[in-house]
């Protein structure tokens, strides 16, 4: 009888295992036999969480082609809004324009919160007075009339050597979101700024040059915390100097420097099994590959949503403003609305 449960209990093993390796042998032939070509473009904010997030699926998709370009959010969605990308990665909402330029088209997309960010204003290393600046303070320095064209204009006590500005590109989303939280209406950015929309050319002009000072997403500046500082920005409200840590950045307190990442997604693209596993496979871990890239998660209940939107290809109406901070929850109401779009 011993012998007989014994035998029993051994093919029972064999049994489950062939079934265990059955399945393996099963999931990876559909997972070899999924083919196809993704394309994305855009911010260089979100790029490196799209990268991670293609490098993961690439582990286990491998015979899908995924690019990914960094032509700045504006770029991007150029491309995205004549058909030519199937997702374009973006460090603020669509513009006005460019919504209408792909409604034009015939281009329907689903807008996808992905991560949420601290806009980080950096300095050098060896840059030993500066150790808070007020948003009055980035207007001196950043804008055509400011002020502030040596550190001493801002403090008498600094060095009287001339502030050198670096910016992202005016394709870059971060370029307009600094913009729309720093600079009043009817003014400009000074001209003479060094811009680039590739945020390591940025890093590495102000960690060469000691009177500097930058800004860029906040990736950037976790990835490079042994060349730069980063500097912190005195809440308007609170009068609090805060640092782009993820709490901060959470509660809403880094004012009005924190802001959502998203990316967009092209509806007829969709349509294609490749792209689909792709964001449903993008999407069930944004959380991990924001993190991993030294991003904010997205609160949960942003994540249900931008998973519902996905499921049922809604498109959300976002708003970015200046006084983002000041509401209560921080950047956890950032949808006040729903099918904007009809995309079914």
């Amino acid at each position: 009888m011993k012998y007989v449960t014994r035998t029993l209990w051994n093919l029972g093993m064999v049994l489950t295992l062939v079934a265990v390796l059955s399945y393996a042998g099963t999931a990876h032939g559909q997972a070899a036999a999924l083919r196809g070509k993704v394309v994305v473009d855009g911010s260089s904010t979100v790029y490196p969480i799209t990268e991670a997030a293609a490098a993961a699926f690439r582990d286990d998709y491998p015979n899908v082609n995924i690019t990914v370009a960094i032509s700045g959010t504006g770029g991007g969605f150029k491309r995205f809004s004549i058909g030519e990308t199937d997702i374009s990665d973006a460090s603020r909402p669509i513009k006005g324009k460019e919504f209408t330029a792909a409604k034009e088209n015939g281009i329907q997309f689903i807008e996808l919160p992905v991560a949420l960010d601290g806009l980080s204003v950096v300095i050098n290393k060896e840059n030993d007075w500066v150790d808070q600046l007020t948003v009055e303070q980035l207007m001196a320095i950043y804008l055509e009339d400011g002020t502030a064209r040596s550190w001493k204009d801002l403090n008498p006590a600094w060095p009287d050597k001339p502030i050198k500005t670096y910016s992202p590109g005016t394709d870059s989303g971060t370029f307009d979101y600094f913009k729309e939280v720093v600079v009043p209406e009817g003014k400009s950015f000074r001209s003479d700024m060094s811009a680039s929309e590739d945020d390591n050319v940025l890093v590495t002009g102000v960690a060469g040059d000691r009177y500097s000072i930058g800004y860029f997403g906040a990736s950037y500046y976790f990835e490079n915390k042994d060349k730069l500082k980063a500097v912190p920005i005195v809440n308007p409200d609170t009068g609090k100097a805060v640092m782009p840590e993820p709490e901060n950045v959470i509660d809403g307190s880094y004012a009005p420097l924190s802001r959502p990442l998203f990316i967009y997604v092209n509806v007829k693209s969709l349509r294609r099994p490749e792209v689909r596993k792709f964001i449903e496979f993008y999407m069930a871990g944004a959380g991990e590959f924001a993190t991993n890239v030294d991003y904010v998660a997205t609160p949960d209940d942003l994540s249900v949503l931008a998973q519902k939107f996905l499921k049922q290809k809604l498109s959300g109406s976002t708003y970015v403003t200046k006084d983002m901070g000041k509401r209560e929850g921080g950047l956890r109401d950032i949808y006040k609305q729903e099918n904007l779009l009809d995309t079914k």
